[in-house]
């Protein structure tokens, strides 16, 4: 349902791997949120006690996202909402949320096939806000389901899959250009080349490099590449096989290699996922 995950969209998210949560409960959301609400309190007041139940700064909302599933084996993502009201603020306003972040599991049966019974798989981890409030979900997430968090950063190989991925996606209307960017090395100041390739042409040419609809290769995913790289030589006598990919943006989604990514399209959310679910289970791995 695209209006159930559209508030997923246009922002930017870190992304991080999750090793399985242990005694990890889907019937008790309502007193994780209530737990974590203390626990974040507890931390802003120094590690003075905050009994459970009571009036907090930041609350906390705990619930399922069941439609981010890849099949029926998944577990539903689990998204956390940290939201603060002011003081001189009026008793009907609204909650201001300040932090945002979600677990999920996209296609991932090669993990949770495996688990024993007690645990949970749900190895990406998304965030968005600031830094202090993930260190202390992760924290309390940790000590609860004795699981470990790590950033999850996305090598130049997995960006060119991405941006054969997308680029074969078929849009309805006009969209923007692919745009991938590449870092050059050896310098002793940064430079970066922006490559910007108008989204049809991307799609015309990975049409005729993918043999097999629905199936991509490694052979055809080097093959697009190239032909990219060698079009750009053609052009501007530089070698970007000699640099490195570490951004690819489309408008499916964005991506650079720190782990930080951008959704855009609502029917192509899940898809975008399961890659992602497909790195932060190799990390763990």
């Amino acid at each position: 349902d695209p209006q159930r995950t559209a508030f997923l969209l246009r922002k930017q998210w870190s992304l991080y791997s999750v090793t399985p949560l242990y005694r990890f409960c889907e019937a008790r959301l309502r007193d994780y949120g209530r737990q974590l609400g203390a626990f974040i309190a507890a931390e802003r007041q120094k590690g003075l006690a905050v009994e459970v139940g009571v009036e907090l700064d930041v609350k906390v909302a705990v619930s399922c996202l069941p439609d981010l599933k890849g099949s029926e084996q998944d577990q539903a993502a689990l998204l956390l909402q940290l939201s603060t009201r002011s003081p001189t603020s009026k008793k009907n306003s609204e909650d201001k949320v300040v932090w945002l972040g979600w677990f999920c599991c996209v296609a991932g049966d090669e993990l949770s096939e495996n688990l024993p019974e007690d645990f949970t798989c749900l190895p990406l981890f998304l965030v968005h806000g600031a830094e202090r409030y993930t260190a202390i979900v992760g924290g309390w997430f940790q000590k609860t389901f004795d699981c470990y968090f790590r950033r999850l950063t996305i090598s130049p190989l997995s960006l060119s899959w991405m941006a054969a991925m997308w680029a074969g996606c078929k849009e309805d209307k006009a969209t923007s250009a692919m745009e991938l960017l590449f870092s050059v090395p050896c310098l002793p100041q940064p430079l970066d080349i922006s490559y910007a390739i108008h989204a049809e042409d991307a799609k015309a040419l990975w049409d005729t490099v993918q043999k097999t609809p629905g199936e991509i290769t490694q052979e055809e995913v080097d093959v697009f590449m190239d032909c990219l790289y060698s079009h750009f030589h053609r052009h501007f006598k530089i070698y970007l096989s000699a640099t490195k990919l570490v951004k690819v943006s489309t408008a499916i989604a964005s991506a650079h290699s720190d782990g930080i990514v951008k959704f855009f399209q609502s029917q192509y959310l899940t898809g975008v996922l399961m890659l992602l679910t497909e790195l932060a289970i190799s990390q763990i791995q």
